[in-house]
């Protein structure tokens, strides 16, 4: 019997000291910033582009100090507080209103209070007279402060902020000496789990996999950033099962010697699998005698045991294939694990009344669904749902985890939104979804081919990964080759260079989509060294570093010495973009949406190239040393977001 306690859910508890009584000012204006990250979850400037469809905030309580829009919410936020002194939870809407790579005539970012204000107090005796003198009197009521080099009022009360282009300098300039990790939001969670991959034994990994796995690792990373203090990457392997009792016995027909049993036994993965299947549906005697090897395996039959564990280990070795192409480290905890922990779940939930009995299964039944979800088969056996029960409240009690992410296909969306309701049934979550301990599952959509339908290969059969992944790598590769600046190249700077390329291009294709819509697997598009592609964001990173190679100059000898200085109006652009890389990092952290941080390294990209680098010359000009720190800022940049997304930069080509 498993000891399942209660769980606490005092957040007191997560502190190491008790708060102090008397707030600082530095607290006050991590209160006013944490209303202004709520306000912005449901507002959204008309000047700013919507990158993808709406989504709700799966994190609401990240303290990112470096993020210019907070910075200026919080001079909103004292400026709201005198103009309306009497209006409660006005809380400051500021956006940023910065074009790609334009810029916008007006200003740097926007306030749009005035109108929402005008709502509340109109009609009542504050002297207002509409939005715009509202907007005036926000302008008026601004403290002071560095970073605003200039306001002006536009349309009905829109307040647009033009920022100081010494401040903007300052701050890159600041990232340079101290490290772009000052730039990271913090999250204020001490344990969490990404549970990715997760592919089944003795089955090919296939491209719903490969989106899991890179989608995975990536937020894996970007939580690793924001500091939380012990992040395990999780991989839930299907080792268990009634497929197992038809594999175990097609293995016995083929190997009827135990010691005989191989890897070469088991061969070419999938088609042992979809040999043993058709022996399954097509003979009854086989059918009888799997059902019975289920049996044995279940019960720890020593011989079952021992051909269950071969036949994982094959399937691992093939799984690791994929992940050392992709650079993926997961711990593994399979289906088997939990196993020994079903029978006190379930009994534990039939102590709390959730068990109910239904046409000889026993069932749960949750809010909002009207079909129930099945604990215990009418033969007593478990299922899918059965283990996720398990591995849940093992992570929750005996992990201490805080937060859980489940990455899978948006299929699975329901199967999770009924887990997660049965434990907040049970009293094993908070009510209040974003209150720890809490989950989320981040859904995912297909990968289709050319035709629209789901990517296989041209005999219909599933794609095999490492077949996939080393394609993009052999057309990499080709292409290097073609090029003459290559030919003095070691073949380890070839080929290292190639997977770089290659295997970047396939994960960046799949992050800058956003992952709850399907998207089309295309190499020619993917390998393009033109538009929004891995190979251009490397090219460009590599023209970077050839630049500050061709100046001769240490570079970090120019950081001790130089400065930033944004004269040019190109300059003032990159530089303004750069200091944008908190807050958009918030955006993407947010949402858990890897797709707004390749916007954005995209638009970095094409700011650097298209406007800093065509118009404003670099080595052997007067600006050098500014301009040498600038480039130095992009990289960094660009190589922290290379980072997250899990590619490998390139430095030359």
């Amino acid at each position: 019997m498993l000891g399942l306690g209660c769980l606490n859910f005092n957040r007191l508890s997560h502190f190491h000291s008790p708060p102090s009584l008397q707030p600082s000012r530095s607290d006050l204006l991590k209160v006013a910033s944490r209303r202004f990250a709520l306000a912005i979850n449901k507002t959204q400037s008309p000047l700013t582009k919507t990158q993808s469809p709406p989504t709700l905030s799966v994190i609401q309580d990240i303290d990112n100090p470096a993020s210019v829009k907070r910075q200026l919410a919080q001079l909103f936020d004292v400026s709201l507080k005198k103009t309306v002194p009497d209006e409660e939870d006005v809380v400051p809407l500021v956006d940023a209103c910065t074009a790609k790579t334009g810029g916008v005539k007006f200003g740097d970012y926007q306030c749009n209070n005035a109108m929402g204000i005008w709502s509340k107090v109109k009609g009542k005796e504050t002297g207002f007279r509409g939005p715009p003198s509202i907007g005036q009197a926000i302008i008026n009521n601004l403290p002071p402060s560095e970073m605003i080099d200039s306001c002006s009022l536009a349309g009905p009360g829109f307040v647009n902020v033009v920022l100081s282009k010494n401040w903007i300098a300052q701050g890159v300039q600041r990232m340079l000496i101290d490290g772009i990790d000052m730039w990271a939001p913090r999250l204020p969670i001490g344990r969490a789990m990404v549970d990715f991959s997760s592919p089944n034994i003795a089955k090919e990994m296939h491209v719903g996999h490969l989106r899991s796995t890179i989608i995975g690792e990536t937020l894996v990373r970007m939580l690793e950033f924001t500091r939380v203090k012990h992040i395990t990457r999780r991989n839930h392997l299907g080792d268990w099962g009634t497929q197992f009792g038809m594999l175990i016995t097609y293995l016995f027909e083929k190997s009827p010697n135990q010691e005989d049993i191989s890897e070469a036994a088991i061969g070419d993965l999938q088609a042992f699998y979809k040999a043993s299947k058709l022996r399954f549906d097509d003979d009854p005697e086989f059918k009888l005698r799997a059902q019975q090897a289920v049996v044995l395996l279940q019960s720890g039959d020593t011989r079952y045991l021992k051909a269950w564990k071969q036949i994982c280990d094959v399937s691992r070795a093939e799984f690791d294939k994929v992940y050392q192409r992709l650079g993926v480290q997961l711990e593994e905890m399979g289906e088997s694990f939990y196993n020994p922990y079903i029978p006190g779940v379930i009994e534990k939930l039939d102590k709390l009344g959730l068990i109910e009995e239904s046409d000889g299964a026993r069932v749960i039944y949750v809010e909002g669904v009207n079909i129930p979800l099945i604990a215990v088969k009418r033969d007593g056996g478990y299922n899918y749902f059965t283990t996720d029960l398990a591995s849940l409240w093992y992570r929750l009690n005996e992990e201490k985890l805080e937060w859980i992410v489940y990455v899978t296909d948006i299929g699975q969306q329901q199967h999770f939104d009924m887990l997660f309701k049965a434990f907040r049934r049970a009293g094993w979550l908070p009510r209040n979804e974003n209150a720890y301990p809490k989950v989320t599952h981040i859904g995912f959509g297909l990968v289709l081919g050319d035709d629209g339908k789901r990517f296989r290969s041209r005999s219909s059969e599933v794609v095999r990964l490492v077949d996939l992944l080393d394609e993009a790598k052999r057309r990499c590769k080709i292409a290097l080759l073609e090029r003459e600046t290559t030919n003095d190249w070691s073949e380890e700077e070839i080929e290292k260079t190639s997977e770089a390329i290659g295997y970047g291009a396939v994960k960046y294709a799949d992050l800058k989509i956003n992952r709850l819509t399907n998207y089309t697997f295309n190499f020619d598009q993917m390998l393009s060294d033109k538009g929004n592609t891995a190979v251009y964001l490397l090219y460009a990173h590599a023209r970077i570093c050839s630049i500050i190679r061709k100046s001769g100059k240490d570079i970090e000898e120019v950081k001790k010495n130089g400065f930033i200085v944004l004269d040019h109006e190109d300059e003032r652009l990159l530089g303004l973009h750069l200091l944008q890389f908190p807050e958009v990092f918030e955006e993407a952290c947010s949402n858990l949406l890897p797709s707004v941080l390749c916007d954005y390294l995209y638009t970095l990209a094409e700011i650097f190239s298209k406007k800093f680098y065509s118009n404003c010359q670099v080595v052997g000009s007067p600006e050098e040393s500014s301009r040498l720190l600038l480039c130095e800022a992009t990289a960094i940049v660009m190589r922290k977001c290379f980072y997250l997304l899990g590619i490998e930069p390139v430095y030359k080509l």
